[in-house]
C-alpha cells in the first residue's frame, strides 16, 4: 500500500490489531545485521517506530538494551506489557524527532516499517549522530504484493476499490532497484559500508483475516467508519467468491549503514 503522509497517526487507533495483524521479520533478516554489529549485555540500541513490536525480540535476545520511541502512546503500552519479562526494554512515547538522543550513545539504530514517516533529513542526521563511531543503522521493511497463485483475485479485489477508494491497489512489485535506491539515501548523510538484502515470503489468510490485516493501513483506517465497513465487506465477499483463501506475496528490504570510525 502507498504511504500517504499525515496519516502516522491512525496506526495508534488500532494498537491490538497492528499488534496481533502485522507480520514479524524473517530470521535471516536479523543474522544479517548481527553480522554487521555484535550485540550484548553492554549494548545499546534504538528502535525507531516499534509499532506492535514485531521487530523488537530478536534484537532484545542479544542483552541489549533497547530504547524504543514510538509517537503512538497505545502501542508504547502494548509493547511495554509485550516485553515486560525484558528487564532491557524501556519505551520512550514521543516522535522520533523530538527524542532527546545524547549523541556517539548507540551501537545500533533500527527502524522497521516506520522510517518513512519521518522527514529524511532530520531522520538520517539525527540517527547518524547517535550513533557510535562503527555503529550501525538498520532500516527495513515489508512490501506485500498480490496472490499470484489465484487466476482473477486481483481483477475482483480491484473492482471493489475502484468503488471505495480508485487507483490505490497497487499493481507493481517491489524491485531490487528501489531497494538499492533506498540504500543509497544514507550516503548523503556521511554513512558507509552500505548494503542491502532481499528476502521473500507468503502468508495465507481467510477472507475474514485479510480484512483485518487491512483494517492496519493507515489509509483504510482513515475512511469514515460506516463507508470502511461496506468496503471490508465487499473484500470479503469478492475473497470469498474465489474459494475464500488469499496469499499475499511479501518482499523484505534491508538497508544496512555504518558511521565511520573517524565521524
Amino acid at each position: 500500500m502507498p504511504v500517504i503522509q499525515g496519516l502516522g497517526w491512525t496506526f495508534n487507533t488500532q494498537a491490538e490489531r497492528y499488534e496481533r495483524m502485522r507480520p514479524g521479520y524473517v530470521p535471516e533478516l536479523y543474522e544479517e545485521i548481527f553480522r554487521q554489529v555484535k550485540l550484548d549485555e553492554r549494548s545499546h540500541a534504538v528502535e525507531v517506530g516499534i509499532g506492535g513490536g514485531q521487530a523488537t525480540e530478536p534484537v532484545l535476545k542479544t542483552g541489549c538494551h533497547v530504547t524504543a520511541v514510538e509517537y503512538g502512546d497505545q502501542l508504547a503500552e502494548i509493547c511495554r506489557r509485550k516485553f515486560r519479562n525484558y528487564p532491557n526494554f524501556e519505551a520512550v512515547t514521543c516522535k522520533f524527532e523530538d527524542y532527546p538522543a545524547q549523541d556517539d550513545s548507540c551501537d545500533l539504530v533500527f527502524s522497521a516499517s516506520a522510517f518513512h514517516w519521518i522527514p529524511e533529513e532530520i531522520g538520517y542526521t539525527k540517527v547518524y549522530r547517535m550513533l557510535k563511531p562503527g555503529g550501525v543503522f538498520a532500516r527495513f521493511a515489508n512490501h506485500p504484493y498480490k496472490d499470484k497463485g489465484r487466476p482473477g483475485m486481483h481483477e475482483a479485489l480491484q473492482e471493489v476499490y475502484a468503488v471505495y477508494m480508485p487507483g490505490s491497489l497497487g499493481s507493481n512489485e517491489y524491485t531490487e532497484a528501489q531497494a538499492v535506491a533506498r540504500a543509497q539515501i544514507a550516503a548523503k548523510y556521511g554513512f558507509e559500508d552500505i548494503s542491502y538484502h532481499l528476502y521473500h515470503r507468503t502468508r495465507d489468510f481467510t477472507a475474514a483475516q485479510y480484512v483485518e490485516l487491512l483494517g492496519t493501513y493507515s489509509d483504510h483506517i482513515a475512511i469514515e467508519e460506516k463507508i470502511r465497513g461496506r468496503f471490508f465487506a465487499d473484500i470479503e465477499a469478492a475473497i470469498n467468491r474465489m474459494g475464500g483463501m488469499i496469499t499475499i506475496y511479501d518482499t523484505i528490504d534491508l538497508q544496512l549503514a555504518r558511521k565511520p570510525e573517524k565521524a
